[in-house]
């Protein structure tokens, strides 16, 4: 999808021991046994964290999954007691963006391995009980 969309893999450094409890954590949506989709969660700070690897699979795509997806990512944030969700995503991906935003994300300045793209964009939301 992102050598699709943009021309090349995606280069963040990602280690998959980040999205482990207790600061994190890796969630799958399932439909029909088969895996659908899928949302990382890895600490930025004692206050954030980050959104990573939201996807779903193009079979499964609108019904409403990203939604349940980015719904179960807030929730999963406030239990493990971040006060902020942040998140990067790209302009090549317009339903994305869309989706952030109509879910309450309001853009920040751009962080992680692309802040300085112009293709960069960054969202949070507050998430505190």
């Amino acid at each position: 999808e992102y050598v699709h969309r943009y021309g090349d893999r995606d280069g963040t450094p990602v280690d998959p021991s980040q999205f482990a409890p207790p600061t994190g954590a890796f969630l799958v949506v399932r439909l029909d046994e088969e895996p659908a989709g899928c949302v990382g969660l890895r600490r930025h700070d004692d206050e954030r964290v980050e959104v990573k690897r939201m996807f779903v699979r193009k079979p499964f795509r609108g019904r409403g999954l990203a939604r349940r997806l980015i719904d179960a990512s807030e929730e999963e944030a406030r239990r493990l007691g971040y006060r902020t969700v942040i998140l990067e995503s790209g302009t090549a991906q317009p339903e994305a963006m869309a989706l952030y935003e109509s879910s309450g994300y309001e853009v920040i300045p751009g962080f992680g391995y692309y802040k300085d793209s112009p293709m960069n964009r960054c969202y949070a939301k507050s998430v505190k009980p």
